[in-house]
C-alpha cells in the first residue's frame, strides 16, 4: 500500500443513453452545478459538481456511450448514494423526484435496517441507475425497513 491512508471517492461516472435528459435530471431535479460539457459528437459529457463553477471540483460526470440503460445483472455499480443532513431534506428531494415523475422503489424514507436510525429515499435515474438519498439519522422512525434481513441498503 503506497501510504497509510486509503485512498477515498474523487468523482463518480456514470455511462448514460441519452445526455440532455440525463444532464435535465441530475441538474435540475437533483441540484447538480455543471462545471463543464463537451457537445462533440460521439464525445458528449457533462461534469457535475456543487455551486457549477467553472474549475469546480467534479463529483459527477455523465459519459453519453451507453447503447442500452443499467442492468443491475451486470457486473459493476450496485447503486449510487447521495448524503444529505436531515430526513426534512431528504423529503424535499421526495417531493422534487415525485413531481418530476420519478418511481421510488419504496414509499417514503425507509431505514437501512431494522432499528436503524440512517435510511432514506430509493429510487432510479432516467436510464434505470439505481440511486439513493439519504441522512446518517432520524430515518429509524419512519418505519420498518423493506427488507429485515438485508445489510445496510443491501436490499436495494
Amino acid at each position: 500500500m503506497p501510504t497509510s491512508t486509503a485512498v477515498r471517492t474523487g468523482h463518480i461516472g456514470l455511462n448514460v443513453t441519452d445526455l440532455e435528459r440525463s444532464l435535465a435530471f441530475y441538474r435540475d431535479v437533483l441540484g447538480f452545478g455543471l462545471l463543464a460539457e463537451g457537445k462533440e459528437e460521439g464525445r458528449r459529457y457533462a461534469f457535475l459538481g456543487e455551486g457549477g463553477q467553472e474549475g469546480g471540483r467534479p463529483v459527477l460526470t455523465l459519459w453519453q456511450q451507453a447503447g442500452a440503460g443499467y442492468s443491475a445483472r451486470n457486473a459493476g455499480l450496485h447503486h449510487l448514494a447521495f448524503e444529505v443532513g436531515t430526513v426534512e431534506e431528504i423529503r424535499a428531494y421526495e417531493s422534487a423526484l415525485r413531481a418530476y415523475g420519478v418511481e421510488f422503489a419504496y414509499e417514503g424514507v425507509v431505514p437501512h435496517g431494522e432499528g436503524a436510525a440512517s435510511g432514506g429515499i430509493f429510487f432510479h435515474d432516467p436510464d434505470g441507475t439505481r440511486l439513493e438519498i439519504f441522512a446518517g439519522v432520524g430515518a429509524g422512525a419512519s418505519g420498518p425497513a423493506p427488507v429485515p434481513d438485508a445489510p445496510t441498503c443491501g436490499f436495494f
